[in-house]
């Protein structure tokens, strides 16, 4: 028997499970979902449709920030960088051109959320449900079950006595005494039988402080033998705990996401621009930019002591790490390579770094990139 017919097979002849089996690496798709993105209009933009959201799907884990949201970041491969937009569009297996056309439509009809943020944040794709595939439990749903009593008053006729009585018992049939007829005959009444009535139909009340107490008392037990407190927290814990758990998540999910937008609109760039002024600092102390072509601010510099380059110099450790760190903070910041800045440094471009000390600086740089790395 050879090793090939020894292992699992990949897929297993059955169409349902059996009691002791469950689903797992298992995705749900919604059929508005489906019917959507195999439609003849689907089909009209790319024939691709349909894959390229099975492809969104089932893409790795890794790029899965959280359930339903797709997260893709540039990386580094072979010492080069790969573009978040080049990672999504090897996970679709397509090209950049079906890609975006693919995207952009199914963004535009709502099955996907599509976020591309500046600042080297990456690209969001969000896994939307369709409305028809959610229902709704708890008691929004099967309405409101514990309803509303009033207690009777201890001291009065639970009925009023105009009123009249109801045609029906609710007494138990076996006890009832079958040889009374509660109906009055056609013919009128019965002359055989007398039936004596109270000349007033309100109830005799014995107005004694025991008699009542009691009476109160008794009602008072019935009604809380009936529903205890107890149980009424239990089915109101029961009920709101699931919706007071939504509401928090939700809440969180909106604090998360306005955090975001403000780190990604506000935070990072104003970093970026902090770190680009300390960059240009550190240039003007060394003399690569020229003093001189600034303009005077009036009186406000009046006073002052203008700028004096220093001298070319032999660099120590501390001033070697400070020019590099300024190469990396222009790569950053402006895209400018290290052997022009290096190069604007120079003595040959009225700069302070000597021939002998640029590898330093560069070699000093490149580990810093690595360290970033």
């Amino acid at each position: 028997m050879s090793l090939e017919s020894l292992k699992a097979p990949r897929f297993i002849r059955k169409t349902q499970l059996a009691p002791t089996e469950y689903r797992t690496h298992f995705h749900q798709i919604d059929q508005e979902i489906i019917t959507a993105v195999t439609s003849a209009e689907a089909d009209a933009v790319t024939p691709l449709m349909s894959k390229i959201y099975l492809r969104l799907v089932n893409a790795p884990a890794c790029y899965f920030e959280r359930e339903g949201v797709l997260r893709f970041e540039a990386e580094w491969r072979e010492g080069k960088s790969v573009k978040a937009w080049a990672l999504l569009c090897e996970i679709l297996g397509v090209a950049s051109a079906t890609a975006n056309k693919a995207l952009t439509w199914m963004h535009d009809q709502g099955i996907i959320g599509y976020f591309a943020g500046k600042n080297g944040v990456g690209i969001r794709v969000f896994l939307n449900r369709a409305a028809s595939s959610i229902g709704v439990r708890g008691t929004a749903a099967r309405g409101q079950k514990i309803l509303n009593f009033t207690h009777t008053s201890p001291t009065e006729s639970p009925a009023s006595p105009n009123e009249p009585a109801l045609n029906d018992s609710f007494a138990v049939s076996e006890v009832l005494d079958t040889d009374l007829n509660p109906h009055a005959p056609k013919n009128g009444a019965d002359k055989n039988r007398g039936v004596e009535k109270s000349p007033d139909p309100t109830p005799t009340i014995n107005h004694s402080p025991g008699v009542q107490s009691g009476v109160s008392a008794s009602r008072e037990a019935c009604v809380v033998g009936a529903i205890s407190v107890d149980e009424i927290v239990c089915r109101l814990k029961r009920e709101l705990e699931p919706s007071l758990h939504l509401a928090a998540r939700r809440a969180a999910a909106s604090e998360h996401e306005r955090t975001r937008e403000w780190l990604e609109n506000r935070g990072l760039p104003k970093a970026a621009r902090v770190a680009q002024r300390e960059a240009y600092n550190v240039l003007r102390k060394y003399g690569v930019l020229d003093e001189s072509a600034r303009k005077s601010q009036g009186h406000a510099d009046v006073g002052r002591s203008s700028y004096v380059a220093p001298e070319p110099h032999s660099l120590s450790d501390e001033e070697v790490n400070e020019l590099a760190q300024a190469c990396v903070a222009l790569l950053e910041t402006q895209g400018q390579a290290i052997e022009l800045t290096l190069s604007e440094m120079s003595t040959a471009a009225g700069g302070i770094l000597l021939p002998s000390d640029a590898p330093k600086v560069r070699e000093k740089a490149e580990s810093l990139l690595r360290l970033k790395v």
